[in-house]
């Protein structure tokens, strides 16, 4: 403990020297020596290898408790069984026909026989304190999104009224915000898998949090859409990055946790709704939505100084394997087993003999003046054309990128005015030229109340992905909760026509989408082997975020009030999503992650 701690302040020393880029100190198995047993006793240390033996113990005491001496005898010899089989896993053989099983025989590849170990070791340590820390630091990337995503619709009517602008062309505000996320999850999203993890992890948060506060005092229409576009830029990078991130270091057991991270989602969205009704129903409109702004721009940089200073996020050990650097993998999966105080049999030999000898890359720092060159290359058509290996995979990845397309400018044409179409009390806009400032603290405490049901929708996604039903599973449970959010966009436009009706409907739509989002934010990185996870994950992101921009245009331009016919809009695209979810051939559920 005392070694780890006068280690990272060595490395938070380096890392205030380097702004927002991470330690550049490599891992090391020497600093976590207490944690390597041998392979032929890992049996009787793995997670895994307990819970079967606490299982077995279990089975066998009721069976010898009901059918007598004669069954227990039975049960005994199976619970030695299963334990040989055990001990014959923990060996090099063992481990060899392991990492070879799945159908593919001798095509596995170096990399994925090696990632297949990685897991293997993770899911041996198990959940732990390191783990769960990590589930909190990549929920406030989730927290943030949503928080700034929410916060940017619920500023429009202080907007409109401040400087004048039409309700309608207020509406070119989230288009702004947009641009920046497109820009934002593309450069972070592919950066990941060129840059590291750790660069996106902190540089994303710092960013939004800088651009935001500025952005409360911007002093005229046009500078807020400049700064909301730069804060875009920074919290753009969140989700394709700690989704792939949290997924690398997850257990195979618990990777139902990747869908309950979507829980930060509409937390975000609930802290931005009941920060803005304190401070825009209750001060002048040219103030409290500067204060609100204000107030979430501290929030996020509050959440960067914890991630930075406090928590020690490891590299990504598949990262670290797909660039050469195993003995920085092997030393990670170590840190990791210390900080939750269990041990580890991963060793860089062990690697090595399982594939055969097949020994890493050597480890070669480039030129100076080669590293930038060298960077912007990795930025190539390469990193996306694997994604298109097969025929399999390419038609998942065309699905899930139209998904992602039809359901980021289906959203936002609904979440990002919902707080006008709140405001109208089920009618048409009665200010075409102008926003209505009728705006009052009932309306926000309805979107309020709308962010309150969406929150329970991420602990039933989380419970529905890992279920063994033809209907449920990944692609189920996100087709189903899409289904629903359609349905309801159709009714909320056809019988909206009351506050009640529309709270309600917006509560059940609230509900939904916080399912469909959870679900396909885990789905996705699912899809992608890790070389190219982050890739694959930044360009849905992207498209997600590049038709986003088109639908405030949309809105903004649409003939008539534009109070129905968005929503009408928004109802056919996520339609079409459901029937792209429909067609994906690939189910992630159970299956190992590369």
């Amino acid at each position: 403990m005392i070694q780890r701690l006068c280690r990272r302040q060595d490395d938070t020393t380096e890392g205030i020297m380097l702004g927002i880029w991470p330690p550049r100190r490599p891992e090391s198995v020497d600093d976590y020596s207490d944690v390597l047993i041998p392979l032929e006793e890992a049996h009787l240390h793995s997670h895994s290898s307990r819970s079967t033996r606490a299982q077995q113990h279990v089975s066998q005491n009721d069976d010898a408790s009901d059918d007598g001496s004669g069954v227990a005898k039975d049960c005994d010899d199976e619970g030695t069984s299963m334990l040989e089989m055990s001990l014959a896993e923990y060996s090099i053989e063992g481990l060899r026909r392991e990492v070879r099983k799945g159908g593919k025989g001798e095509k596995w590849t170096p990399y994925e026989m090696k990632s297949k170990l990685i897991n293997k070791a993770i899911q041996d340590i198990g959940m732990g304190s390191y783990h769960w820390q990590l589930f909190a630091m990549c929920g406030f990337g989730w927290f943030a999104d949503n928080l700034w995503m929410q916060g940017v619709s619920l500023t429009l009517p202080s907007l409109s009224a401040e400087f004048g602008v039409s309700e309608k062309s207020v509406r070119y505000t989230t288009s702004s915000l947009f641009v920046g996320l497109c820009f934002g999850s593309f450069f972070w999203g592919v950066g990941s898998d060129v840059l590291g993890r750790r660069i996106a992890f902190n540089g994303t948060l710092i960013i939004t949090s800088i651009f935001g506060v500025a952005s409360a005092l911007a002093p005229s229409w046009g500078w807020v859409c400049v700064l909301y576009g730069a804060l875009g830029f920074g919290v753009g990078g969140n989700l394709p990055v700690d989704g792939a991130l949290f997924l690398e270091f997850l257990p195979d057991a618990s990777s139902s946790l990747l869908t309950l991270l979507s829980v930060w989602w509409p937390i975000g969205q609930l802290t931005s709704s009941l920060i803005a009704w304190f401070f825009i129903a209750n001060w002048p409109e040219n103030q409290g939505w500067r204060y609100f702004v204000m107030t979430i721009g501290v929030l996020t940089f509050v959440m960067f100084l914890v991630r930075f200073f406090v928590f020690q996020l490891f590299e990504s050990p598949k990262f670290l394997l797909s660039q050469g650097r195993q003995a920085e993998a092997v030393a990670v999966v170590h840190g990791i087993a210390s900080w939750n105080g269990q041990k580890t049999w991963l060793t860089e030999e062990i690697l090595d003999a399982v594939v055969d000898g097949t020994a890493s890359r050597p480890q070669r720092t480039p030129p100076t003046t080669n590293i930038i060159r060298n960077k912007l290359a990795a930025f190539s058509s390469e990193r996306i054309r694997p994604l298109f290996s097969s025929q399999k995979l390419g038609l998942t990845t065309a699905l899930i990128w139209f998904c992602w397309a039809t359901i980021g400018m289906g959203y936002p044409l609904f979440n990002a005015f919902l707080p006008q179409y709140l405001s109208h009390g089920g009618g048409p806009s009665a200010a075409e030229d102008g926003f209505s400032s009728q705006i009052t603290g009932d309306t926000y405490r309805n979107y309020a109340i709308t962010s309150i049901a969406g929150v329970p929708g991420s602990f039933l996604a989380a419970y529905a992905v890992d279920m063994n039903s033809p209907f449920l599973g990944r692609r189920g449970t996100l087709a189903i909760s899409t289904l629903v959010s359609a349905i309801f966009l159709f009714l909320f436009a056809q019988l909206g026509n009351s506050p009640s009706s529309q709270l309600a409907f917006s509560c059940v739509e609230a509900f939904s989408q916080n399912i469909m989002y959870g679900v396909l934010y885990a789905f996705t990185p699912e899809i992608f082997p890790a070389p190219v996870r982050g890739a694959g994950t930044g360009v849905a992101s992207f498209l997600n975020r590049a038709t986003g921009l088109i639908a405030p245009i949309i809105a903004a331009t649409i003939p008539g009030d534009g109070a129905t016919t968005p929503i009408y809009l928004s109802a056919a695209l996520i339609l079409a999503a459901f029937v792209g979810m429909c067609l994906i051939p690939i189910e992630t559920r159970g299956r190992q992650r590369l």
